[in-house]
């Protein structure tokens, strides 16, 4: 079987730990919801100075509670994109899909009409290739 039936969906929260300032809290934040780094640190900045006995506990307990972002995770960005599609947007990435289903399926049903067809066994017979 296929890989990703064999796992869960990895698109979850961690702390990247490769990208981190402090514990990589924000960096996993701002991957999770899709965001720039930068941004979302400035933003948690000026947030703790206006709320600074809610941002700094929750910031403590969320670097504590958080697992750190496996290596592995993802085999390559277009698998990452795919799985972050899944978890924000899990009706659009499975209507594209059951539409590219339905154009493979019309697809493989005009292949089976024409190799059904008296046109196909004119062209075999005739020696004839390709369709034209």
């Amino acid at each position: 079987m296929s890989d990703l039936y064999e796992r869960k969906n990895p698109h979850r929260l961690y702390r990247d730990k490769d990208n981190a300032i402090l514990t990589g809290v924000c960096a996993g934040l701002a991957s999770y919801f899709g965001l720039c780094r930068k941004g979302l640190r400035i933003v948690v900045a000026i947030c703790t100075v206006f709320f600074f006995p809610f941002v700094v506990p929750t910031y403590i307990i969320l670097s504590i509670i958080l697992p750190v972002k496996p290596q592995d995770l993802y085999k390559d960005e277009s698998q990452e994109k795919f799985w972050r599609g899944v978890s924000m947007a899990p009706t659009d990435v499975f209507s594209n899909l059951s539409h590219r289903f339905r154009e493979l399926d019309l697809r493989l049903q005009k292949m089976e009409a024409y190799v059904t067809s008296r046109e196909f066994d004119m062209d075999r017979e005739l020696g004839r290739n390709s369709r034209q």
